[in-house]
């Protein structure tokens, strides 16, 4: 396995086991341990698709990556506002 394959293959697992979380009411959307979860995922599977030079694929990651990261900001400064 290449680096790529390898990068590549956590950042899909971490994603698949943010969602499969979600689904088994075990995380909330909400929750900073999700957004984490899809910062994570998304961040290696989108370096996997820039060693791969896969353009579709490094805009779509970097851009789950982003929205994961202002949902995890959104969710600590509501709950230290409370």
């Amino acid at each position: 396995m290449t680096q790529a394959d390898i990068t590549g293959t956590l950042g899909v697992s971490l994603l698949l086991l943010a969602f499969l979380l979600q689904i088994l009411k075990i995380v909330k959307t909400e929750s900073a341990a999700y957004s984490i979860l899809n910062i994570a995922g998304a961040g290696l599977a989108g370096y996997s698709s820039f060693l791969l030079q896969f353009k579709p694929f490094i805009v779509l990651e970097s851009f789950w990556a982003l929205v994961s990261v202002f949902s995890l900001y959104k969710n600590l400064t509501v709950k230290s506002s409370t």
